[in-house]
């Protein structure tokens, strides 16, 4: 199975959380295969808004979002 992670930011409320101010204007850096080459593209894009304290950009795994059960501990497949 594919590890798909997911790479996207955006303003946020607190810088401390994920409330995302416009969600209309979230970017979408994109999806990529591994976390590796996600953290690659996160970092890029985290730099890009380095001065920018209410601007975040974050990995999802997507992964995990399509098949939970791969990821609760005790669970057979």
């Amino acid at each position: 199975m594919s590890k798909l992670h997911l790479v996207f930011g955006g303003r946020v409320r607190d810088p401390r959380g994920v409330d995302f101010v416009d969600t209309s204007a979230i970017e979408i850096v994109g999806v990529f295969p591994d976390y590796a080459s996600a953290e690659k593209a996160w970092r890029a894009a985290a730099q890009r808004t380095v001065d920018d304290a209410e601007m975040k950009f974050v990995v999802v795994h997507l992964h995990r979002l399509l098949e939970p059960a791969l990821t609760t501990p005790g669970t057979a497949v």
